[in-house]
């Protein structure tokens, strides 16, 4: 491993410094790459060869900075066009090979087309059809199911007022129990008082003879 420089620079290891870096920026690359090329050469670190570049070497080169960064962005814009011409050289191509194909495939490749067009019009018109007919049960379903929503109207109806009757039913029914214990109760009450009042006397024979008042 060579020993690392640290010597004064001299004025032709300035110029290459600025060609190296200037290439670098024309290029498109970095200027940590330009420093790395130019310790290899020159046996100075990279750090070495950044520090004298921002100190001193990049103040003397300020217009080839920005000639070097107009250059740059000119190849740029031009390998874009030229990736662009190749593309439309490829699609030419392309085009070219697909005039010069057989008759026979291209009608070939026409009737595959149509007949998968009309494979699509028969499956889009039994897809249809099949629709059709479950949007007509569906309308039959609907139907049925408003009538048996008016059944289910009416029954209840029918059940509230039955409902309604059978609690009548019960009042009435409990009424006349209540009725009926009364007339129980006073029944009883008329059978005790009648034995209360009863009264006996002697008969001649020497019996108890019963006095109703």
């Amino acid at each position: 491993m060579p020993l690392t420089r640290q010597d004064a620079w001299t004025q032709d290891e300035d110029l290459m410094l600025a060609e190296v870096v200037l290439r670098h920026i024309r290029e498109g690359g970095t200027q940590l790459r330009a420093f790395e090329e130019v310790g290899r050469n020159l046996s100075r670190t990279a750090a070495a060869c950044g520090f004298r570049w921002n100190s001193y070497v990049r103040k003397q080169y300020k217009s080839g900075i920005e000639l070097a960064k107009k250059q740059r962005k000119e190849l740029k814009k031009q390998a874009k066009i030229n990736e662009s011409q190749n593309d439309a050289e490829q699609e030419k191509l392309i085009s070219q090979a697909a005039v010069k194909a057989p008759i026979a495939e291209r009608q070939s490749e026409t009737i595959l087309d149509f007949r998968d067009i009309i494979k699509y019009l028969e499956d889009l018109y039994e897809n249809f059809s099949q629709l059709s007919f479950k949007a007509k049960n569906i309308d039959e379903y609907e139907d049925k199911t408003r009538e048996l929503e008016k059944q289910i109207y009416y029954l209840s109806a029918e059940n509230e007022k039955l409902e309604k009757n059978l609690e009548m039913i019960k009042s009435d029914y409990q009424s006349l129990i209540e009725i009926m214990e009364r007339a129980r109760k006073m029944v009883i009450l008329r059978e005790d008082n009648r034995h209360e009042r009863a009264q006996f006397q002697m008969e001649k024979n020497g019996n108890l003879e019963k006095i109703e008042r």
